[in-house]
């Protein structure tokens, strides 16, 4: 299925879930009321359910392949913690295409998270973190874009993800949008970085996904952990 012809698919019902999911709790803004924490759940419940019953009609939901969690690592909690990670935490697990729709249109793109946050999108009991059993013997593939571009990549990242656009998709573990002071960056980790086969191919599709033209490269999470910045490039396409 290409790309475009997956967007229609994942986009079911998107302009009736402009409103949140109304299991997501969430409370409204208020002038009075300190700012919800970014990337944090915002908006409103909806009456969605309780009407389609009315008309009796109850909408099936369409269910993913596999569950995801977003993630996100807040940049002021990170600089009171010494432990790499530990200020990142799970927001929502979501396993439909509702439950995806009715989250991300309530929570922050990229361009407007604050310098020095990560927010993560990982298949469901994977954390995204080198330490994890399944992503210790990964890698990643990074993108880099401009300040306030990367909120496009981003989503079509997470619908290739979630719909399962990748030859190779049980190999990857999910995706991180970086934002930094002079760019953000969108990385998508894999599972088993020896696969060269694997890891080219991913990272090939990503790029036609994306139309991204610029080379990209592969690092194993393994020499990042030993060299840091210094790590080089196993693989590009």
């Amino acid at each position: 299925m290409g790309l475009e012809e997956n967007l229609k698919s994942m986009s079911i019902n998107d302009e009736e879930n402009d409103n949140p999911n109304p299991n997501v709790k969430v409370e409204e803004e208020e002038e009075e009321e300190q700012e919800l924490e970014e990337g944090e759940i915002a908006g409103e419940e909806d009456d969605t359910t309780s009407s389609s019953l009315k008309k009796g009609v109850v909408e099936q939901p369409h269910p993913l392949e596999h569950s995801w969690t977003f993630w996100f690592d807040n940049p002021q909690a990170k600089s009171k913690q010494a432990t790499w990670g530990s200020s990142m935490r799970p927001i929502y697990t979501f396993s439909t295409i509702e439950q995806f729709w009715s989250l991300y249109n309530n929570v922050h793109r990229p361009s407007k998270l604050a310098v020095g946050a990560d927010f993560h999108c990982f298949k469901h009991k994977i954390e995204p973190k080198w330490e994890d059993p399944v992503c210790a013997n990964g890698g990643k593939w990074t993108l880099t874009f401009q300040k306030g571009k990367s909120d496009t990549p981003w989503l079509y990242t997470l619908l290739a993800l979630i719909g399962e656009q990748f030859e190779y998709g049980d190999d990857i573990c999910g995706a991180v949008v970086s934002v930094r002071g002079k760019q953000e960056r969108i990385a998508l980790w894999t599972k088993n970085a020896a696969n060269e086969t694997a890891q080219t191919s991913i990272g090939k599709q990503w790029k036609e996904l994306l139309d991204y033209n610029e080379t990209i490269g592969f690092i194993f999470h393994e020499d990042a952990k030993k060299l840091d910045r210094g790590a080089k490039n196993r693989y590009t396409v």
